[in-house]
């Protein structure tokens, strides 16, 4: 695993090697939330990932957002908590909420 300082150091490589490149952000946390708001995910087209937003238990959807962000779509807040229907299916039953920004890097 690579240290979280140089995550945007990685996105600045893999674009410079001619890859898209997303970056998802945790913005906001509530309650019990496996990764603190700063923490990174940085995903390539070929959906290879480095860092984390969750410790796993949503990083699935994220990176299926972030492929639609690197095709173009505009940048996503994306919200998963206990009253979302959508974190039963990724795993965050655990009685918290975490907002994660999903862009491009350009």
């Amino acid at each position: 695993m690579i240290a979280d300082e140089n995550l945007l150091e990685l996105a600045r490589d893999w674009k410079q090697a001619g890859k898209k490149v997303a970056l998802a952000t945790v913005v906001s946390t509530w309650g019990s939330s496996p990764r603190p708001a700063g923490s990174q995910l940085v995903v390539d087209e070929t959906g290879a990932m480095m860092g984390s937003v969750s410790g796993g238990c949503i990083e699935g959807a994220v990176v299926r957002e972030a492929r639609e962000v690197m095709d173009g779509a505009a940048p996503k807040l994306l919200e998963f908590g206990v009253t979302n229907e959508q974190a039963w299916e990724v795993g965050l039953a655990c009685g918290g909420k975490v907002q994660v920004w999903v862009e491009a890097v350009e």
